[in-house]
């Protein structure tokens, strides 16, 4: 799980670790595909998952659809040939990340219309993350569900292409949202929830491995290759 991947803020910013250094996100991927890897977006990850497929991949996803993602690590996937996920919110294309103002976090360009057309020619993944990046438990279920259809909807409508990956913006869900988006058309969804993704695992309800700033190559293969994150799951 990324969000952007460019220069971080200055110090003392909130949330800044969410923010990974281009050159740590290029060595990360080319340690996994040095490793015999490959990255996969979440349609593409789905029959692994499953059990239908066998083979040594990974998923790659990237909430917010950011334009440094766009920028530093849409050619860092495609040399590798790597496909990944990114969850766009639907009504903030070309805008930035409003729903984090509050909080006293700076404002990063999100994709433009033509941008995120140009990361699915690339063969990667539009996902969903709303139409406005809305706590889903905390709203109506008439305006939840309207926030993860509509937004699905919109963004076909976009890019003249089928949207079936979904991820609750701050992994805010429950099982009543995981039948809307279930109800709502998707195939999949991501959660914020630490741990490696098992077959066992409610397809829409699937976890991830957060990757921060502060994630050094050694942590980061520690925590992609290794059932201690499945431990940690399991511990709570």
């Amino acid at each position: 799980m990324y969000h952007q991947v460019g220069q971080p803020a200055a110090k003392g910013t909130p949330y800044r670790s969410l923010t990974v250094h281009p050159a740590d996100f290029r060595r990360q991927m080319a340690w996994m595909r040095r490793l015999g890897y490959r990255g996969l977006a979440m349609r593409d990850l789905v029959p692994y998952l499953r059990g239908e497929r066998q083979g040594k991949v990974f998923g790659i996803t990237f909430d917010d659809g950011y334009r440094n993602v766009y920028q530093n690590a849409l050619p860092v996937l495609v040399e590798h040939g790597f496909t990944a996920t990114n969850y766009f919110v639907a009504r903030q294309l070309g805008g930035g990340n409003r729903w984090d103002y509050e909080k006293g976090i700076p404002h990063s360009d999100l994709m433009s219309l033509d941008e995120m057309r140009g990361w699915a020619a690339q063969g990667q993944e539009v996902g969903s993350h709303t139409l406005d990046h809305v706590f889903l438990t905390q709203v109506s279920p008439e305006i939840a569900a309207y926030q993860i259809a509509q937004s699905r909807r919109e963004l076909e409508q976009f890019l003249g292409a089928e949207v079936t990956a979904f991820c609750y913006p701050y992994g805010d869900e429950s099982p009543r949202m995981r039948a809307l988006v279930r109800e709502a058309g998707y195939a999949n969804a991501t959660t914020t929830e630490g741990g490696l993704a098992r077959s066992s695992d409610d397809i829409f309800g699937l976890p991830r491995v957060t990757v921060a700033r502060s994630t050094n190559i050694f942590r980061f293969l520690q925590k992609c290759l290794t059932r201690l994150e499945d431990k940690r799951r399991r511990d709570h």
